[in-house]
């Protein structure tokens, strides 16, 4: 047997084990295939009924749930490793590859698909949708309640201020007028510069342009003066230093705002705190 196949093999008996634990009567065995369903899964179910998680379940970077992820098997995100399971749900994203899916399908799994939110009425109904997956309800509107009250509590913090934001990422990538980011900030009263650019869903922007637009704030993923890569590196040009220092740049990691889910409340708790440390 060639070491490959060895650990192929290693890796599918490690699933069955991870599978065997059993959670309680009647509630559902859940594989997710996907961070951002991961993410929908991981604070609404029991642990014993999640039996494996998408392969960048634990992406500290992008998810806010990595740390909780490391109790769980990771699966390759092959239609095998989950078939061995045998889960009675499989959550994905419609963007998951869809031949994988099919077969999953083909074979009496069954699925339930999760598309990208717009807005915050799309990402609370899918929390309740994976509330009714892993059938805890009860927990589903509890993390809505979290939401309304975080989003109250912002909206009370912009409140007659009126400022404008662009959400600004690596090489020049702006989070467009139809994208969540904007619906997150529009929410709480704060105006995304993106539309004037021309930009709808997200697309990259020219540095001439973002410097003219002059926004109140850039809204990033990370503060600091050092770039990892040449990519993130956009973000401390000169020219963007100049006119957008510390006190003009609202940073909210990306494992907040990636996806959409309960994390959407830690998100807007720290858009609070980062109004108040920029008006200070």
């Amino acid at each position: 047997m060639s070491g490959r196949s060895e650990f192929r093999l290693g890796a599918i008996v490690a699933l069955v084990l991870a599978g065997l634990s059993t959670p309680a009567a009647g509630l559902p065995r859940v594989a997710s295939m996907n961070a951002c369903t991961d993410q929908l899964l991981i604070p609404l179910a029991d642990p014993a009924q999640i039996v494996g998680l998408s392969r960048y379940s634990r992406d500290a970077g992008q998810s806010f749930a990595a740390a909780d992820a490391r109790r769980f098997p990771v699966l390759s995100g092959s239609a095998e490793d989950i078939l061995v399971l045998k889960p009675d749900v499989v959550v994905a994203s419609l963007f998951d590859k869809r031949s994988t899916r099919e077969l999953l399908q083909a074979h009496g799994v069954q699925m339930a698909e999760f598309s990208v939110p717009r807005n915050l009425d799309e990402v609370k109904a899918q929390i309740r949708k994976m509330g009714e997956v892993v059938q805890h309800p009860d927990r589903a509107e509890a993390e809505i309640t979290r939401l309304d009250a975080a989003m109250a509590e912002a909206r009370q913090a912009v409140t007659d201020r009126h400022y404008s934001v662009l959400p600004l990422s690596r090489r020049g990538w702006v989070s467009g007028s139809n994208s969540l980011i904007s619906s997150l900030l529009s929410a709480t009263g704060l105006y995304n510069v993106a539309g004037e650019l021309g930009v709808a869903t997200g697309g990259f922007v020219p540095l001439e342009k973002i410097v003219k637009a002059r926004p109140d704030f850039l809204l990033v993923s990370q503060a600091g003066d050092r770039a990892a890569d040449d990519g993130a590196a956009f973000l401390l040009h000169p020219a963007l230093e100049r006119f957008y220092p510390p006190q003009k740049r609202i940073v909210i990691p990306d494992r907040l705002t990636v996806c959409g889910g309960v994390m959407l409340a830690d998100a807007l708790d720290v858009l609070v705190k980062e109004l108040k440390r920029v008006e200070r």
